[in-house]
């Protein structure tokens, strides 16, 4: 594989893939709003704009005012997101046009990459580019104010410089430290980095020179991450590593074949299932024409989907964590199919054309199914979270102690001492997450007043309690789920 930069895209073919990556994150926008309105499909999404906020108008890393924490998995995005309140852009606007725009960048460089690694691609109209813009985990992923997108754009410039004819191990070391910034899994950008190093390298001398660069270039961003983490928190990693991990420990009970099966089903939800065929193909042909290098692709996707597996098998919101793989998924099952195109030839036409429009139109199937699962996932997250935070604005007492499990829009839209019992912020809690009657204590102990939550997720602390507000929405009921209430601790 090659990354040649005089192999890039023309002007008109980055206008299209700009063009096509607006049009599908602002029809998931509108399609949002005619269902029930634009918000964020996650609660964690409005963790990141409180951090955003409060950096930006008071100057700290906090997520409620004067105490410091390290509840965002992601400084980068967060900083990022903090130039809109910085600006006094409106921040929805703001966290969108982002999402937008790194959209486009993954489309471009995915293309981009393409292009360049397989060197009998080369069609007028950008098929591959356009191809991500439309992957309806990416359009979802452009619009939820999270920082997915930001992680594959980062990755897409990490394997673009690993493939290029003049190796640049010092910008790849920059880059993954800089990853880690995005979220920690970053760190595993260093597995295709070191086998680049054994693979692209002709003796142990060179070999020594790149893993210098590639350690130094990763050595600075990544000490700052860890002291920036050691001085919020006191612990090298975000409080969100831990607590994410101690919250789905009981997955781990799952049979490990079942946890990877689950995880390696997620690039084919959606038109990756037809990829398939294509990425054994790539693998086929890396294997017996002996392509090392280009092993660095598949090997980092099984390496990524195997630790969540291992450490974090879940597969909710659509499988956000195992997003990043997509577009390389989807790449080598590109570079499987072109290559096939040869031995495809001695099919009829309409057999190959029969191909391409099934592609194209489980593409925009799953495009469209995806834009109605984002108009679900924000009116649930609307209707459930932001609707109570604003209903214990305005009815709670200033200064109450509230604890809540999820708190992203409590802490944006009110100014009550939150206690976490997710432990994003309240790290205290993490070793007994799980544990109803110790949190009960814990509530008791830190004063809490009032309980705000799913009252299927705590079935125990819960049980005793009379609600004094439910939100009453129908969209939560639809999935199963009982609306979000509020209770009186302190008065039970």
């Amino acid at each position: 594989m090659s990354c040649n930069p005089d192999m890039g895209l023309s002007r008109r073919q980055t206008i299209v893939l700009g063009m096509l990556a607006l049009a599908s994150a602002l029809a998931y926008l509108l399609i949002s709003a005619w269902y029930y309105r634009v918000g964020f499909p996650l609660d964690d999404a409005w963790i990141h704009q409180t951090y955003a906020r409060n950096l930006a108008w008071r100057g700290e890393w906090a997520f409620m005012p004067g105490q410091p924490s390290g509840g965002s998995t992601s400084p980068l995005w967060t900083m990022l997101l903090t130039l809109g309140y910085l600006f006094r852009v409106p921040f929805r606007a703001w966290t969108y046009l982002l999402g937008v725009l790194l959209l486009f960048g993954t489309a471009w460089l995915g293309e981009r990459l393409l292009r360049q690694t397989l060197p009998a691609y080369r069609p007028k109209f950008p098929w591959f580019g356009a191809f991500l813009a439309m992957e309806w985990h990416l359009a979802w992923a452009a619009v939820s104010g999270m920082e997915i997108l930001l992680f594959i754009v980062l990755t897409l410039l990490i394997f673009c410089a690993l493939f290029s004819e003049r190796k640049r191990f010092l910008s790849v070391g920059l880059l993954t430290g800089l990853l880690v910034w995005v979220r920690p899994d970053g760190l595993t950008l260093l597995g295709p980095a070191l086998w680049a190093i054994l693979f692209s390298t002709k003796s142990w001398k060179e070999r020594t020179g790149a893993l210098f660069l590639l350690s130094f270039g990763f050595a600075l961003p990544f000490a700052f991450y860890l002291l920036f983490n050691l001085r919020l928190s006191g612990a090298m990693w975000p409080n969100t590593f831990y607590a994410k991990q101690a919250e789905y420990a009981v997955y781990l009970q799952i049979s490990l074949l079942t946890r990877l099966g689950q995880q390696f089903l997620q690039p084919l939800v959606g038109a990756g299932l037809f990829l398939l065929p294509g990425v054994a193909w790539a693998l086929f042909r890396v294997l017996s024409q002996r392509r090392w290098l280009e092993a660095a692709i598949p090997l980092w996707i099984i390496g990524f989907l195997t630790l969540y597996a291992l450490r974090l098998p879940v597969t909710y919101q659509h499988g956000r964590y195992a997003m990043p793989v997509l577009p390389f998924f989807a790449l080598l099952g590109w570079v499987g199919w072109w290559s096939l195109r040869s031995r495809m030839k001695q099919l009829a036409w309409r057999w190959r054309t029969m191909a391409v429009l099934t592609f194209g139109a489980l593409t925009l199937a799953f495009w469209g199914r995806g834009a109605v699962a984002y108009a679900q996932d924000v009116a649930v997250i609307e209707s459930e979270m932001v609707q109570i935070a604003h209903w214990a604005a305005t009815h709670l007492p200033a200064g109450a102690v509230v604890a809540a499990h999820d708190i992203g829009a409590l802490g944006y839209f009110t100014s009550f001492h939150l206690l976490d019992l997710a432990g994003l912020v309240s790290p205290e809690v993490i070793p007994f997450l799980r544990d109803e009657a110790a949190l009960a204590d814990f509530l008791d102990r830190r004063g809490a007043q009032y309980l705000i939550t799913f009252p299927d997720w705590y079935p125990t602390l819960t049980s005793s309690l009379q609600p004094i507000y439910v939100t009453n929405s129908p969209y939560a009921p639809m999935f199963g789920e009982r609306n979000m209430a509020v209770y009186r601790w302190n008065g039970r």
